[in-house]
């Protein structure tokens, strides 16, 4: 075990964190102090969300105290562009001035490539409802330190209706899966290292099933669903593979970035 200072940038706005707090038992960054915690229980976490500017303030003036920083998944759409997501954008440029090594989570990776130079769009082949299924690390994933011990192809949860579309100057690939092309990449920006992922290794299935019931008019609406039914089928088979879900394969990603910034 070791002491660890580790900054979570919250992904979420007060109106989206209590929707995940009653579906998830959890705001997005407290759901991941969570995991971080039980993973390495000697470590010191700062949460701060980038719409509050004191907060961000704060944080940058004591950046170099931090060994590393996890930008969290959210609601948020990025191609909105509000003035609170230009925020979460303008406080990663901040980041990458210094020497950081940053896990980006969903949102989070959708932020990060937007402030390095990539670009966000909507899915082109639709959006992850829960699960990703069949995600596969190319033989650059295989050589990154972030997938070490994972299983080469692997089903996790996930939700993002958006995707990185164009991924930063000089980025590596690492991960693809049918919805996705861009599941899990490697890039530098400014003095950092950025290891970002489209799912979520810090979610559990019962988490994303309750997050889609919360969300299930808007999504039949927008069409992801014919209909009721057709979305019930959909989770009744994340249900049936929530047996299968190994919680020491899905945290991998988070075991390794937390050894890389051990080492």
């Amino acid at each position: 075990m070791h002491n660890l200072n580790i900054l979570i940038v919250e992904g979420n706005n007060p109106k989206d964190s209590e929707v995940f707090i009653k579906a998830a038992k959890a705001s997005c960054s407290e759901n991941l102090k969570n995991i971080v915690l039980k993973l390495e229980p000697r470590s010191n976490i700062k949460i701060i969300n980038p719409a509050n500017d004191n907060e961000t303030k704060e944080a940058l003036k004591n950046m170099n105290q931090y060994n590393g920083i996890i930008f969290t998944g959210g609601a948020m759409r990025l191609n909105d562009m509000t003035d609170e997501i230009k925020k979460h954008i303008n406080f990663a440029i901040d980041c990458f001035k210094y020497n950081n090594k940053i896990l980006a989570i969903c949102w989070g990776l959708q932020v990060c490539s937007t402030a390095a130079g990539g670009k966000v769009a909507p899915g082109k082949n639709g959006a992850h409802i829960g699960i990703a299924t069949d995600v596969e690390i190319n033989e650059n994933g295989k050589k990154n330190p972030i997938y070490k011990n994972k299983k080469p192809k692997f089903n996790t949860p996930a939700f993002n209706f958006d995707e990185v579309v164009e991924l930063p100057k000089g980025a590596t690939l690492l991960a693809s899966d049918k919805v996705n092309n861009n599941m899990g990449v490697y890039f530098k920006s400014g003095n950092s290292e950025i290891w970002g992922l489209q799912y979520h290794p810090d979610y559990e299935y019962w988490q994303m099933i309750n997050l889609s019931n919360a969300r299930i008019g808007r999504m039949i609406a927008n069409n992801y669903f014919k209909d009721e039914e057709t979305f019930k089928k959909h989770i009744d088979f994340i249900k049936s593979e929530e047996k299968n879900l190994d919680f020491i394969n899905k945290t991998h990603e988070i075991r390794n970035w937390l050894d890389i910034i051990i080492n």
